[in-house]
């Protein structure tokens, strides 16, 4: 950060001299100020430092462009602005200031001081949405008045501007004076309180701001989630590296699986499907209370911006569920913190999956078809990496085959194959579709934008994650019969779990009631088990209804691929993508493209039900060859 100790003239003209070359301006001013300027806003949000009560500083200090006004040489902040103006005013045609301030105690609403003569439009957008905030202490909404008046500042302070110079250097100043609703009458602050008011007052700025720009100036800015700050403080990246650092400690997958999965299976087949060995967990690399401890350490309540400090919280309240899961392996309140996690088998999931298991029929021939094992379908997936290689040189990753585990996982971008796997050589194409396709592509493609958090995952990306994963698989044309019917009597054994069936109660629906075979029944039961009741598999069908909804609501597929988050993120990863702090995917898989997949997808966004969506067998083998 530049720091300037005077404002004289030579340092006003440093300062406009780096925004006339279009530069980022980012420097401590005399008596605590601040001065933040991006590129290309023709707006400035002012605030007047207190000795008081500096909480709208947190309002002002989120935008991409604001000015802090330390607590002594007013009239030089006021050269600085009127220099600051004068060059930007010319660059985009108009330039807003915008100054926000406490209202006194008694008043309860906002009030909107400005030209309503010159800028109707600008001021009503602010209005109202100003009055679409929620009052929650009182359960009503709050009032926003608008005054015509060239008293525009705080009561007895100087004017940023007089009417006279701010015509001069081209800028149009509004106040805003702002209720103080997050202190009770003795001046107690609530800071629970304050975080939702804040974002909701920087929603309603952006709202009045990106109709001053269209309106108003020649800015080209073309949606208002391009409004926030596109470099972001130091804190967030802090923040988000602890984060990270904390989730990589441990490998949650890895840990809640058993580690003698093969004898558990061995003993309940040769007993007749009756005897259960207990679950064995591998021993636990860190202590969940320190963990948790370091967790709530993180001052995630000083990041500022409302999206990053959004997924933050979300992201701690996840971790926190994790860590609880863990220490619980084997109890009852591991299944409970499980329900927290993945949520419940909804009606909608469970009339999909029923219609699944209705409509399509155990496809007995599959046994007989080729088959592929775990080192040639190892082979078949760095064949994928070399694609993923050939699009982006950074490209790295390592595929282990392991006695130890009973599922294919990816973990931390690298693929975990079990030693014993076979799978048919025509579901060979989706699965490496699912796994590498899906979660290594999005695993490094997190990785190559700022936050570490999209190649590990944002809150409750798992949903998601696991829809595009199978997706993956229907796009490239090698979803089955069988494999959807795995995902159907996932949910199925989901169900049955909540529902309080043991292991053999879901193990003979499987088998008995639903057709499976007794190598998928057991697969099924026996992940749906582990940990004392892990819901995650539920995810896998119910990821696939919600992206065949938001895919037939005209949502980007291509966004998807950007790194790890949920569906309720698409709109902050569409705003933080248009304020360019986040970049277009790296890596796009190798099915993305050509008529399969443009007609696939249609089909989709046309309403194609999701028992209809398994490929024929023709279309298998041909896609196999390709």
């Amino acid at each position: 950060m530049w720091k300037i100790n005077h404002l004289e003239e030579k340092e006003i003209k440093k300062i406009t001299n780096q925004l006339a070359e279009n530069k980022e301006l980012n420097c401590s001013l005399p008596g605590g100020g601040l001065l933040h300027i991006e590129p290309g806003f023709p707006y400035l949000v002012v605030y007047r430092r207190s000795k008081k009560n500096n909480h709208l500083k947190k309002i002002a200090a989120n935008e991409a462009s604001y000015l802090i006004i330390g607590n002594k040489d007013f009239k030089k902040y006021q050269k600085l602005i009127i220099a600051i103006s004068d060059l930007l005013s010319t660059r985009f045609k108009s330039y807003m200031l915008l100054e926000l301030f406490l209202a006194e105690k008694e008043k309860t609403s906002f009030c909107i001081k400005g030209p309503e003569d010159i800028l109707p439009s600008t001021l009503n957008t602010l209005q109202e949405a100003l009055q679409n905030i929620p009052d929650s202490k009182s359960g009503a909404y709050f009032k926003a008045a608008i005054s015509n008046t060239r008293k525009r500042q705080p009561k007895g302070k100087a004017k940023l501007l007089t009417i006279t110079k701010a015509k001069q250097c081209g800028a149009l100043v509004v106040g805003l004076e702002i209720p103080s609703a997050f202190n009770d009458e003795d001046g107690v602050f609530y800071p629970l309180y304050f975080r939702d008011f804040k974002d909701s007052i920087i929603e309603a700025i952006h709202l009045a701001v990106f109709d001053f720009i269209r309106v108003q100036t020649s800015c080209g800015v073309r949606s208002v989630r391009a409004l926030g700050r596109q470099s972001l403080k130091d804190k967030v990246y802090e923040i988000d590296k602890k984060l990270s650092r904390l989730e990589r400690s441990y490998k949650f997958l890895w840990l809640v699986s058993p580690s003698n999965i093969h004898n558990i299976k061995k003993t309940f087949f040769n007993s007749g499907f009756e005897k259960i060995l207990d679950y064995h967990y591998r021993l636990l690399p860190v202590d969940p209370d320190l963990i948790k401890r370091r967790l709530y350490n993180l001052k995630i309540e000083d990041v500022d911006d409302p999206a990053m400090s959004h997924l933050f919280r979300e992201k701690r309240e996840e971790l926190d569920q994790q860590i609880s899961m863990l220490s619980e392996r084997g109890s009852p309140n591991f299944f409970y913190n499980g329900l927290k996690l993945y949520g419940n088998v909804d009606d909608e999931l469970l009339k999909n999956a029923q219609e699944i298991l209705r409509f399509l029929p155990n496809d007995m021939e599959e046994e007989n078809r080729p088959t592929m094992d775990a080192r040639e379908f190892a082979s078949f997936a760095r064949k994928e990496f070399q694609y993923f290689h050939d699009q982006d040189d950074q490209f790295k990753s390592k595929i282990h085959l392991r006695k130890d585990v009973n599922i294919m996982m990816v973990n931390q971008g690298e693929l975990y194959i079990p030693a014993d796997y076979k799978t048919g050589r025509m579901e060979a194409k989706a699965l490496i579709q699912h796994e590498v396709g899906t979660h290594v592509l999005t695993y490094f493609n997190g990785s190559k934008q700022p936050f570490e958090q999209l190649s590990i995952g944002l809150a409750d990306y798992d949903t998601m994650q696991e829809g595009v994963a199978v997706m993956a698989e229907y796009l490239s044309g090698g979803l089955t019969v069988n494999r959807l019917r795995i995902l159907a009597g996932r949910v199925v054994a989901g169900k049955a779990l909540i529902d309080n069936y043991d292991f053999r109660g879901i193990f003979q629906l499987l088998f008995k009631e639903y057709g499976f075979s007794k190598e998928r029944a057991f697969n099924i039961t026996s992940r749906i088990m582990q940990g004392g009741g892990f819901l995650k598999d539920i995810i896998y069908l119910k990821g696939l209804v919600k992206l065949r909804n938001y895919l037939k609501e005209g949502g980007s597929y291509e966004l998807l691929f950007t790194g790890k988050f949920a569906f309720h993120h698409v709109n902050i990863i569409k705003e933080l993508t248009d304020r360019k702090v986040l970049q277009p995917p790296a890596l796009i898989p190798s099915y993305a493209g050509g008529k399969l997949y443009e007609n696939r997808l249609k089909d989709i966004r046309d309403g194609l039900p999701i028992h209809k969506m398994v490929s024929e067998q023709e279309e298998l083998r041909e896609s196999v060859s390709q």
